[in-house]
């Protein structure tokens, strides 16, 4: 047998954590770890817009042939037009199986026809390196985060951008930094975006949350800049948590090219990829999000149901921080408020998250990463109580 001698692959830094939270037996166990949207009575709803897009699609839909490479054109244009606000002539898109799909096909463009080094933040989503190391990439970092501000480590992140050398690619989070929770302002996007023209690198924008920072449209800064830049690049995007299509696995890679003939180019080479990797992308999920975004109706509900998503995460930062404050811990809790997005990079070590999880049944990820998300009112109290208590260990 080719396992006998061999060793088992360690669990996932954060889905094995789920697995262990399933098998706990602890009654009251609170699994603030994996990056899912939960309501406030924990449930992860199905939106209503989605099913009302299912109704229609069971009543219409007549086949379950496989779908083009690419997807339909639909779909490539729907997601066009929520990534820039309109469908561009510079861009060709693929229907790809979520965001994490579109990230490796996006690593497999990139080893052939980048330089093959890949800089990514410091810290990133703990799944960044593992797809882009199976690719073949060669990953540089680059700093981002400073531990001791909560706030972006600008300085050091331009300083360190500017030594990215032509043909290189740069990956970077759109909005909602995956796991710090601080994003670049406009004004340092289109920084970002001249350095990337002016010494000739790519970049590779992961767009897996646009709708939880500030809005749907205004998630759009940073592609924004780059487009504006004239420069080619990549945007990976996905609809898993603004649509709650977490198990459909639905995402899209897009390429922007200089002109037509790029993208009719690079159109070539993705189908040419996506059809070694997994060949034709699964339909449902798509065709939710083609109907929605292409129905004036039900992108009107969705959009509501995505600003309630995004306001219930904004209350639930605040709680966090005044629950803490109140248990008078030793540090100031406003910048949990300050981040965007699912996220709050807490600054607990690895000690404290294993006293909470081995002692308390609150799952966390090892960096300190809380799905604010995950918290509710019924939870809030016992969630604020364990972390004072573990900041005293």
């Amino acid at each position: 047998m080719m396992w006998k001698n061999v060793a088992a692959a360690p669990a996932d830094a954060i889905l094995g954590l789920t697995e262990a939270f399933k098998n706990d037996p602890r009654p009251g166990k609170i699994n603030l770890g994996v990056g899912i949207y939960k309501d406030a009575s924990g449930a992860t709803p199905v939106l209503d817009a989605v099913k009302a897009a299912e109704k229609i699609l069971l009543e219409q839909e007549t086949t379950k042939s496989y779908l083009p490479i690419a997807g339909t054109p639909d779909y490539g244009i729907a997601v066009q037009k929520l990534i820039f606000g309109a469908p561009c002539d510079r861009a060709a898109t693929v229907h790809t199986p979520g965001g994490t799909g579109a990230l490796r096909l996006a690593g497999e463009l990139l080893k052939s026809f980048s330089s093959g080094t890949l800089w990514v933040s410091n810290p990133t989503w703990a799944n960044h390196k593992n797809i882009f190391t199976a690719s073949g990439l060669i990953l540089q970092d680059y700093p981002y985060y400073n531990a001791n501000t909560q706030r972006l480590d600008e300085d050091a992140f331009f300083a360190s951008l500017e030594t990215v050398l032509p043909g290189d690619s740069v990956l970077l989070h759109a909005c909602c930094h995956n796991p710090t929770g601080v994003d670049l302002s406009s004004a340092q996007w289109d920084r970002v975006a001249a350095l990337a023209k002016t010494n000739g690198w790519s970049a590779l924008i992961d767009f897996a949350y646009q709708g939880f920072s500030e809005s749907v449209d205004a998630d759009r800064v940073g592609v924004e800049a780059f487009l504006a830049s004239g420069t080619e690049f990549m945007v990976a995007s996905s609809f898993s948590k603004n649509f709650g299509l977490y198990r459909e696995r639905t995402g899209a890679l897009t390429t922007i090219g200089t002109d037509a003939e790029a993208k009719a180019t690079a159109m070539s080479h993705l189908k040419k990829t996506a059809r070694v990797l997994y060949s034709n992308p699964p339909a449902h999920g798509g065709m939710i999000a083609s109907t929605i975004l292409q129905n004036a109706e039900l992108s009107t509900i969705w959009i509501h149901e995505l600003d309630a998503m995004r306001d219930r995460i904004a209350s639930m930062r605040a709680a966090l921080a005044e629950g803490l404050a109140e248990r008078g811990v030793n540090m100031d809790c406003s910048f949990i408020t300050k981040q965007k997005g699912m996220f709050s990079f807490s600054g607990l070590t690895k000690e404290q998250v294993d006293f909470l999880r081995e002692e308390k049944a609150i799952y966390i990820v090892g960096s300190g990463r809380i799905n604010v998300a995950g918290l509710t009112p019924d939870n809030m109290n016992a969630v604020c109580d364990a972390i004072a208590e573990s900041l005293d260990k």
